[in-house]
């Protein structure tokens, strides 16, 4: 893995990532974009509380400069089973997705993804460096820099004031 010399430390736009056919993914693609980065699972209690709101944010915003990343994660309760592909294929035919899903990842632990790695150590949480649970959120501005982060059983809309007061900054 590299030296502390190759982590990013200021932006989500120094990472790359798997979409869900494992091919590379450059988040740079998303400078000047609000991102919400999203750990996702379908057979979480949250499930059917979190994506249809993510959905709505996602058509209601979309059009202003808002991304969703879904990360699927099988890390809590083995809520996660399905490969990533069936993660897409359910996120849209039940709860109509259209936002970007990525492989299926690890959140916490020695083998998590170097991107919530950044995230965790940008904005900790309740659970300090961990991710509690499925459906934890993290707000990032058009620089790429994280500027929230909330938990699994906070609603997407009601950080609709926070991703308005993203979007309209310079």
């Amino acid at each position: 893995m590299g030296g502390a010399s190759s982590v990013p430390q200021n932006s989500i736009h120094e990472f790359t990532v798997k979409d869900t056919k494992g091919k590379d993914v450059d988040l740079s693609i998303y400078k000047g974009k609000v991102v919400l980065i999203v750990n996702v699972a379908s057979k979480c209690g949250f499930t059917n509380s979190n994506y249809p709101k993510l959905t709505e944010l996602y058509e209601k915003y979309r059009a202003k400069g808002l991304e969703i990343l879904a990360f699927p994660c099988n890390q809590f309760l083995n809520q996660e089973p399905e490969p990533s592909e069936k993660v897409v294929e359910f996120a849209c035919s039940r709860f109509n997705a259209e936002y970007a899903f990525f492989q299926k990842i690890r959140v916490n632990g020695p083998r998590a993804a170097p991107l919530y790695k950044f995230l965790k150590a940008k904005k900790g949480g309740f659970c300090g460096s961990r991710i509690k649970w499925n459906f934890t959120k993290f707000l990032v501005d058009k620089e790429g820099r994280v500027i929230g982060r909330y938990g699994p059983s906070t609603s997407p809309l009601s950080i609709e004031g926070d991703i308005q007061k993203a979007l309209s900054a310079q």
